[in-house]
């Protein structure tokens, strides 16, 4: 069920109390962030640095931006991201940087973002709450946990509430189609990577009436082109930061199996990368434009505006 209870788990510390840390003040909240660490976080943060551009972005979905003083490289969208200063890439990140920017909050992300980093800003006195959005559920809960942790919790539960509209409104317009064509999600080029069960695109996959040809996969696995040919996917749709300039040198090669289903009618696609590979609200348009790829019969545009 995508529906749930979000609980965010928070502590209003009234007295002074001493932690590995450092200090927590009256104004300061004990939080437990998704990887189950409790987080000295200030009541409300006015310097933030984002480890993330999915956290970049949701923080601007919020209207936080005004407290958001420092993003990653690639934290690029909204365009207005683009100016913020950067700390380096959410693998690589830069402490110095971090640090000179005198942030009283940093938000990460737990796969990707070095713990060591995170680690050692904490022992300078700034805290990391780190979120995990491994799935549509989890986030939803990143949406709120990041809304509560800004004192914008009313925005984040208008945000999670639409996610919830939209995505069961398409659940159910894909539960009427007849047919559940096979979907081979292709977001690695050379080699060639799908998605697997634990991952949110496989979860798109499924709400949109399709079946993952790499579901009995965990994560993200690799395949040969022998072993896609042999699958037979009904529809290939393939992520690329690059966009058209290898779209059409990818097609090409898939034509070279005609008895490939997708191949033989012409259903290969390229889609936007920002909008399946990043955990934000944004998510949701993928999922639309997911439908509209694996199941065209549904007229979803048509549906939408009546």
């Amino acid at each position: 069920m995508l529906k749930q209870k979000i609980v965010i788990t928070f502590i209003s510390i009234s007295l002074l109390v001493f932690l590995p840390a450092g200090i927590i003040s009256a104004e300061t909240r004990l939080m437990v962030d998704q990887t189950g660490r409790a987080v000295a976080v200030p009541e409300s943060p006015k310097r933030v640095v984002s480890l993330a551009p999915s956290i970049t972005e949701i923080i601007y979905d919020l209207k936080c931006e005004d407290r958001l003083k420092g993003a990653t490289t690639y934290s690029d969208f909204p365009e207005a991201a683009q100016r913020l200063p950067k700390v380096g890439s959410y693998v690589y990140l830069d402490l110095e940087k971090i640090v000179s920017l005198k942030p009283d909050l940093c938000i990460g992300i737990k796969d990707g973002n070095p713990k060591a980093i995170a680690m050692r800003l904490e022992s300078l006195g700034i805290p990391v709450y780190a979120v995990n959005p491994r799935s549509i559920d989890s986030i939803q809960s990143t949406v709120f946990e990041i809304g509560e942790l800004l004192q914008a919790s009313e925005k984040a539960r208008h945000m999670v509430g639409e996610m919830e509209s939209r995505i069961d409104y398409i659940r159910q317009l894909a539960e009427t189609a007849e047919t559940q064509p096979r979907v081979f999600f292709q977001i690695g080029i050379s080699p060639i990577v799908s998605v697997g069960s634990d991952t949110f695109i496989h979860e798109l996959i499924e709400v949109a009436g399709g079946v993952n040809l790499a579901q009995s996969y965990t994560s993200y696995p690799r395949f040969s082109t022998e072993e896609v040919v042999v699958a037979a996917p009904d529809i290939m749709i393939i992520t690329s930061m690059a966009r058209e300039k290898v779209f059409e040198q990818i097609k090409v090669k898939w034509k070279q199996w005609p008895n490939i289903p997708a191949v033989k009618n012409d259903r290969i696609f390229l889609v936007d990368s920002d909008l399946f590979d990043r955990p934000t609200p944004r998510l949701i348009e993928g999922l639309e434009a997911l439908l509209q790829l694996i199941h065209p019969e549904l007229n979803f545009e048509s549906n939408r505006q009546q």
